[in-house]
């Protein structure tokens, strides 16, 4: 497995489950994710524009390969309804094979 067919996992949050679904249904048609994992009921406290916020949000976990997570960054920001999406690319390190080698599988080209 070279580094660019290694999995990594891409963190996105959304304000609804609906918008989450959609993003991460459209994912995994184009084949640019092997699986989203999407947690609803998280509490996000931050500050945007000068002020605080509290928000209820949906996490979501997105599976692909390192060689695609800029097209995933792409593709999402695209169909996200958020200004500043939160995106951030988080390597793995080490894994069952037999999972890692299926996200290899599930994502990148057609089969």
């Amino acid at each position: 497995m070279t580094k660019d067919d290694s999995p990594v996992l891409v963190y996105t949050t959304f304000g609804c489950v609906d918008d989450a679904k959609r993003v991460g249904d459209a994912l995994v048609a184009a084949r640019l994710a092997a699986c989203v994992n999407i947690f609803p009921g998280m509490i996000s406290i931050f500050e945007w524009k000068g002020a605080r916020e509290t928000a209820d949000e949906v996490a979501m976990i997105i599976k692909t390969r390192r060689s695609l997570a800029e097209a995933v960054i792409a593709e999402t920001k695209r169909l996200h309804p958020y200004e500043l999406p939160a995106l951030l690319v988080l390597p793995v390190e080490g894994g069952s094979e037999e999972y890692c080698g299926w996200i290899l599988s599930q994502s990148g080209r057609a089969p």
